[in-house]
């Protein structure tokens, strides 16, 4: 009997793609103009990002105890091995909840047999830890190795993003009043990645065409293989600027792979529209 994987909305795959796979989708919610939506299903991306491109400001919640309940106690039942792959705990409570709601179930129904993986990774390099443990499971690798490797390739993933307005950031408590200050300043652009799971700012440079190129001198210092890995690029509502990168990152390092897809909803609320974040696995 196939493994069945979980992934919440936060790893920004399209809808399609949980459709069309073996893959259960856990939505996290937007609010927003005093309603609430659940990311990827109830709510458009690029309306959202209109919205706040008008002056609203979208808040956003973690996926609902209900619904996580309803999912695992249908696994247990069901007689499968399930895998959950979270969005960063130190992005969201989704992760936390989701352990403590495994564990009210297994008292009822102790047959339940879930792994919960925090992957400490965002938007789509969340994403393409989901697809490579989809791929595992595709290949009928034995379950403790698809945890590992998940893990493994969680631990390797990259991160390196830019904001057009880190106010957005600011707002929801992802980086500080200060930073966001500075980096509204002078045609400065914000370099950020993510450490250990958190949004850490990097540095600080002056217009697109030398953050691009900076861009590409980390990707070279710290990614391994890059023409022979799937590199994932995400974008706030501006894929003009993420087909740029892409062809940046082909003439830089012959990489013919590319997953491009558009910031979601909940992660969207954070970064606001214009991001760009570029995802790779490093030399670990």
């Amino acid at each position: 009997m196939k493994i069945q994987l979980f992934a919440d909305s936060a790893c920004d795959l399209h809808a399609s793609y949980f459709s069309q796979e073996e893959l259960e989708l856990i939505p996290l919610k937007v609010h927003i103009k005093g309603n609430e939506y659940e990311d990827l299903i109830g709510i458009d991306a690029k309306e959202l990002y209109k919205e706040i491109r008008s002056g609203e400001v979208p808040k956003t919640s973690q996926a609902s105890p209900v619904l996580l309940e309803e999912k695992f106690t249908q696994l247990a039942e069901s007689g499968k091995s399930g895998i959950y792959i979270a969005f960063s705990s130190e992005l969201s409570g989704t992760y936390q909840t989701a352990v403590m709601i495994r564990d009210q179930v297994k008292e009822t129904l102790p047959t339940l047999d879930l792994t919960i993986i925090d992957s400490k990774c965002a938007s789509l390099g969340y994403g393409l830890v989901v697809k490579e443990a989809l791929k595992a499971i595709n290949s009928n690798l034995p379950k403790e190795e698809i945890v590992e490797l998940a893990k493994e390739h969680a631990n390797s993933m990259e991160h390196l993003f830019t904001v057009e307005d880190l106010d957005y950031l600011a707002k929801g408590g992802r980086v500080s009043k200060a930073s966001a200050f500075v980096g509204g300043l002078l045609n400065i652009k914000p370099l950020l990645h993510v450490e250990d799971g958190k949004l850490i700012p990097l540095e600080k440079l002056r217009g697109k065409k030398k953050l691009l190129a900076r861009i590409l001198d980390l990707m070279e210092e710290r990614g391994s293989n890059l023409d022979q890995q799937t590199i994932g690029i995400s974008h706030g509502d501006n894929e003009e600027l993420a087909q740029e990168m892409k062809t940046l990152i082909q003439e830089r390092f012959q990489t013919t792979e590319f997953e491009i897809n558009m910031i979601g909803s909940a992660v969207g609320s954070h970064s606001g529209p214009g991001t760009l974040a570029i995802f790779f696995l490093n030399k670990r």
